[in-house]
């Protein structure tokens, strides 16, 4: 799948992102905890090299981490920019792709890749590309943290679906978000299509969103990981 269509996905999901969570705000905290423990150090220079419209980012610099941003979707990282200024934090944003960083060698002391977002590359090419463009602009014992879905299970499995998630949005509303998965042959890629309801006038509008992913297990993903130069690499999913 073209990189342009996971642009066009996140684009087009950018002005609703937040309501995939039940409290965003609380989620925003809570992943800017966990990561803030992992990286066990003050004011650290950190990218976030796919921001979406700011979860883990936001979480980071109300940590107080020096935090830039960068996106393949335009409107999600405009959006993460946004979301920080609306809550008086500095964070820089920019569109870039995770496989060609630009960055100089050894800019940041972490290097975050979370919400499932490296399984985006489709091929071992690509996502050797990517780690070892992480790689290149972590500092010397930087830190790399990755979180994707728990894909050793989930191959063994291969659902079909998510179960649906209902939020309530306010004033009696609510959102309703289900995903349905449609495998490929090869058992690790799969086609995803991202069901959001939402209410509208006391109607439902129906929001349909395309992409792929590959299911990227534990062990592929840090054999690719070390083959890209990593030795101390950790893993954090929420």
């Amino acid at each position: 799948m073209p990189e342009t269509s996971v642009a066009h996905f996140y684009d087009e999901l950018a002005d609703d992102y937040h309501l995939i969570y039940p409290d965003w705000n609380a989620s925003i905290r809570r992943q800017g905890d966990a990561l803030d423990a992992l990286i066990g150090q003050d004011r650290a220079a950190v990218l976030d090299c796919s921001c979406g419209i700011g979860t883990q980012a936001i979480g980071l610099a109300m940590r107080g981490h020096r935090v830039i941003g960068t996106d393949l979707s335009p409107r999600a990282a405009a959006r993460a920019a946004r979301e920080a200024a609306r809550r008086s934090l500095s964070l820089r944003t920019a569109v870039a792709d995770m496989r060609r960083l630009p960055f100089p060698d050894g800019r940041f002391d972490t290097v975050v890749c979370a919400d499932n977002a490296l399984p985006h590359l489709l091929t071992e090419q690509d996502a050797h590309a990517a780690l070892a463009e992480m790689h290149r602009v972590l500092r010397p014992s930087g830190l790399l943290l990755v979180s994707t879905r728990p894909y050793d299970d989930l191959v063994r499995d291969r659902p079909a679906s998510t179960p649906p998630q209902v939020h309530h949005v306010g004033d009696g509303e609510r959102t309703v978000t289900f995903q349905l998965w449609h495998w490929h042959d090869d058992g690790e890629h799969y086609d995803l299509e991202h069901f959001q309801l939402l209410p509208a006038g006391g109607e439902w509008r129906v929001q349909v969103r395309r992409t792929t992913y590959w299911a990227l297990g534990t062990p592929s993903l840090w054999r690719r990981a070390w083959r890209s130069a990593f030795r101390d690499c950790v893993s954090s999913a929420w």
